[in-house]
């Protein structure tokens, strides 16, 4: 159900033929259209297939994407950290920067992680601090090195499929510091609910990172 939402709203979005990415190592962006269900994503898988729908409308889909956020220890499921979830790297944004070498690389104030250089899936730049309305608050539920936040009140919003109770952790894609400015890229503050209108009233529209784990998804299905 939520892999079918998410394709309709790509589709929606976009044109229903995939066209060409911008450069060939595309293997980062952040969302241009979340679940437009507040922090209910469908968990973790209804997150990926989000990446790889709006991965596959720009040519993208040839690749194995997972969605950079962390969940919680809580109904029987284990808790995951983000930054085990992406792959090794090196990752690269739509017109080819390189955006980190590794996950070491990622997690320092060495990572090319700024408003300029984290784009969309069709190279945009969506709003930041200064626009209206301001968008920056990026889903991730983890804490600056990319594990997952345990604090008491935070519950990755049910593990993604709230949309009313609980808070997660969010990122400022618009960072103007380095990894241990409160502005980080992927751990700056607790957001005020899991509702689309939460998520907005502290300057957030429910985007999150994709990353591309450089696996081919063919290959993977066979290995299954």
């Amino acid at each position: 159900m939520k892999k079918a939402l998410a394709t309709l709203t790509a589709l929606m979005l976009f044109s229903t033929v995939p066209v060409a990415a911008q450069h060939e190592n595309m293997s980062f962006f952040i969302t241009s259209v979340g679940s437009l269900d507040g922090a209910n994503l469908g968990g973790l898988a209804g997150a990926d297939a989000h990446c790889e729908d709006l991965a596959y409308a720009v040519g993208a889909g040839d690749k194995t994407w997972r969605a950079y956020l962390s969940q919680v220890a809580m109904g029987g499921q284990s808790a995951v950290h983000a930054r085990d979830r992406i792959g090794t790297g090196p990752w690269y944004n739509y017109y080819g920067d390189v955006i980190a070498q590794d996950v070491t690389d990622l997690h320092s104030d060495n990572a090319n992680l700024s408003k300029s250089s984290i784009v969309t899936e069709r190279g945009s730049v969506i709003n930041g601090r200064g626009d209206t309305p301001n968008t920056h608050d990026i889903l991730t539920g983890s804490n600056l090195d990319g594990t997952v936040v345990t604090a008491q009140g935070h519950d990755a919003c049910a593990n993604w499929t709230s949309n009313s109770t609980g808070s997660a952790q969010v990122g400022h894609f618009d960072r103007t510091g380095g990894g241990q400015n409160p502005t980080s890229w992927n751990s700056a503050h607790a957001s005020r609910g899991c509702s689309q209108a939460d998520l907005r009233a502290t300057g957030g529209n429910g985007y999150f990172f994709c990353f591309s784990t450089g696996d081919d998804p063919a290959q993977q299905e066979e290995d299954q």
